[in-house]
């Protein structure tokens, strides 16, 4: 019983992982540029309407990534999947950092 329970909570991590990773990941790569060509030179009629809408479907979809990420990453076995949900959230810090250093040099340069 307790092994079947344990290969259940194994899938459940997987899933939990496999699509938290790609919901945090992709929003965290797409803010830069929809940053940049909806706020900072919009090029489209209507760009702060659409970057309202589009930089909250970010947020949302951020929150929901990160915190199935994390839900991975605080259970007790330290197994592959948990690597590979602590390695996502390297690289989402990764991506948090130069972002930040790109808004620094664009406020710097205002």
């Amino acid at each position: 019983m307790l092994l079947a329970t344990l290969g259940l909570m194994g899938k459940h991590r997987q899933k939990l992982v496999f699509v938290g990773a790609p919901l945090a990941i992709v929003p965290a790569l797409a803010f830069l540029p929809a940053l940049a060509y909806l706020v900072i030179t919009p090029t489209l009629p209507h760009s702060t309407l659409l970057a309202t809408g589009i930089f909250a479907v970010f947020a949302f979809c951020e929150v929901l990534g990160l915190t199935r990420l994390v839900r991975c990453c605080v259970t007790r076995p330290f197994d592959l999947i948990t690597m590979f949900a602590f390695s996502a959230l390297l690289v989402i810090l990764v991506i948090a950092t130069y972002t930040g250093l790109f808004l620094a040099a664009i406020a710097g340069n205002m």
